[in-house]
């Protein structure tokens, strides 16, 4: 679990506008560190199959917005990709 902040620090850098909390770019930016996290306990506990289906969720979630994102602006979609360090 993130710290308010972490979380906080997270969505300074990745919002569009000051008021912006739950855009896209920021809660795929919040997803990535949660999977970050968690993949490293994994690594730890390669038989926490409970922490492992939700780390799939995020991953799916995660999917699932930069597809919204890829179809609604390409431009924000790249911009973020490469400042996450994602393969696409």
């Amino acid at each position: 679990m993130l710290t308010a902040k972490e979380k906080t620090d997270i969505i300074s850098k990745f919002r569009i506008h000051d008021e912006d909390t739950g855009s896209s770019d920021v809660q795929i930016a919040v997803i990535s560190e949660e999977i970050g996290r968690l993949a490293g306990h994994l690594k730890k506990h390669p038989k926490d199959n409970h922490s492992r289906r939700g780390l799939l969720k995020m991953v799916a979630q995660r999917k699932s917005l930069l597809t919204y994102l890829a179809r609604e602006d390409e431009t924000r979609y790249q911009k973020i990709i490469k400042k996450l360090g994602l393969k696409k």
